[in-house]
Parts: C-alpha cells; structure tokens; sequence
C-alpha cells in the first residue's frame, strides 16, 4: 500500500507514462526511519526537501507544511501497522503530468510508502565490509548533484559494477578525481585525530546522517573536523573509513583493495549517535 496524495491505496495504481518522475526523473525523495511512530532526524529532511523543490523550481503548496506530511507519513505507517515497530519510509516528490523537457505546470504529487526495518536503533555491522573505486563514469559536481533526486543512473550502473566484482560498495569519484560518496552514503575519512569529509562543492550529495555526524564531531574536542576534497591516495593512508545513512546510520569499511581498517572510531561515534536519537 502507498499514500498517494493523502489516498491509501494500491501502489499498482498511480504510475502512468506520462509521469514525470518515471519520464523524466523530475521528482525528488527523502529516506526517512521511522521508530515506533517517531521520524528520526524529521525536520532536517523536511527542509532538505522544501530546498530541494525550490532548487527544482517546483511549486510547494501551502498545505505542505512540516506538520502535514509528518501526519501523512504516520497514515502508511498506520496503515501497514509499523507504528510499533522501524521502517523505511519513502517520501517520493513528482511534478505533475504535461508537457515534455518543458513542464505545462510546476503543481506536485506526493507518494509515501514504508517497510519494516530490522533494529530499533543504529547497530554496529563488524562483519567484511570491501569497497574500491568505480571509474565507469563521474560525478559532476553541482548543486543538483547534492539532491535526492531520480536522477540516479550512476549509483545503479555503480550497484551492479559492485556485484558483479564482489564488493559491498563503491566509491564514486568527481570529475576532478577526488572521491565523493559512496553508492549509498557520505564517506568520512580517518587519519590520527583528523576526520574527513568531502565538501558539498565536490558534488556529494547533502546527507541528512552526513549532518548529524557532523554535528556529533563538532563537539568532540578531541578531533579535528574538515570538510576537504578526498583524493583516492589518501584512502589507502587512513585508519579509518566509514560510510553513513539514514538507514545504515554508520558503516564501517574493513578493506579497500589490499588496506584493511579499524573501526574504533566508527563505534565511538556510532554509541553517540544512538544518544543523539534517544534525546532528539
């Protein structure tokens, strides 16, 4: 079952050729967890995806309000009896039907649709975990490249390149050549007491975990946060690489080609994060 502009209904009955997300990828979405009927995290992503539609220059109804979609979120968890449990939640933005490239209207649907989840709260995934670097085709770096869009082709075709090699992940490079993301996530970086991240300017996208971690790290004194471009030399040099989500929370990564790394920073970071849910 979907909520499809406010109607619980089948999911088989909405798309249509003439949608525009599936024509043309115009439509935007946010990943959210939900624990228990409490959407972690929601109001940042309520405001990444109120930016995310101005960036889009779709129109934002007045009804869609912070308050509202929450409620229509709560409706699908209701509705497929997850209000006592964790799901993924996601929360689809499309550009109503007309016109070709050139939209007849900026006018928006919304679709929501939820699954259950395993844990309540962030876990600590110790088994292998191996990534490299997939060099098929580069990210552009712009402010469309930081959206949670349906513009995805790259993390699909680096999906299957990760399955057909083995691997749990990839990283995706910019076209300048410094790593950006990983295929589901932010990457961080760690060397001694320093901890990376690559800049929204290199095109990664803007991660609602992204900044929680962030938040997390800029009271921690005994780090030393940057934001910097990631050159692919330096991940063979760090102690530590990590991969974060909404889902996930952290992942740690054990090998990259013939490194293997800790992760005891990861499970430092991971402990604090499951306060930061507990109080938020």
């Amino acid at each position: 079952m979907i909520n499809f502009n406010g109607n619980i209904q089948e999911n088989d009955s909405v798309l249509t050729p003439s949608n525009r997300g599936y024509s043309y990828g115009d439509a935007l979405f946010e990943t959210v967890k939900a624990s228990h009927g409490k959407l972690l995290f929601w109001e940042d992503h309520y405001f990444r995806l109120m930016s995310s539609m101005r960036i889009m220059r779709m129109e934002i109804p007045m009804s869609f309000t912070m308050e509202f979609l929450e409620a229509e979120i709560l409706k699908i968890l209701e509705s497929e009896d997850l209000t006592q449990a964790s799901a993924r939640v996601k929360l689809q933005v499309h550009r109503n039907s007309g016109g070709l490239y050139l939209p007849t209207n900026n006018g928006v649907a919304f679709i929501i649709s939820a699954k259950k989840v395993a844990s309540d709260f962030y876990l600590m995934n110790e088994s292998q975990y191996e990534v490299d670097l997939f060099k098929d085709f580069y990210v552009s770096p712009s402010m469309l490249s930081t959206l949670k869009s349906n513009n995805k082709a790259i993390n699909i075709v680096g999906s299957v390149y990760a399955e057909e090699n083995d691997l749990d992940n990839c990283f995706l490079l910019n076209t300048n050549k410094s790593v950006v993301e990983a295929l589901n996530g932010n990457v961080f970086l760690v060397k001694g007491n320093t901890i990376k991240t690559p800049p929204l300017t290199d095109g990664c996208l803007k991660g609602i975990m992204r900044k929680q971690i962030i938040q997390v790290l800029e009271l921690l004194p005994e780090y030393e946060f940057l934001e910097e471009s990631i050159s692919p030399f330096e991940l063979q040099k760090a102690d530590e690489l990590f991969i974060t989500n909404v889902i996930t929370g952290i992942q740690p990564i054990t090998k990259y080609r013939k490194k293997e790394y800790a992760n005891t920073v990861a499970k430092g970071l991971l402990q604090k994060l499951n306060v930061k849910v507990r109080l938020g």
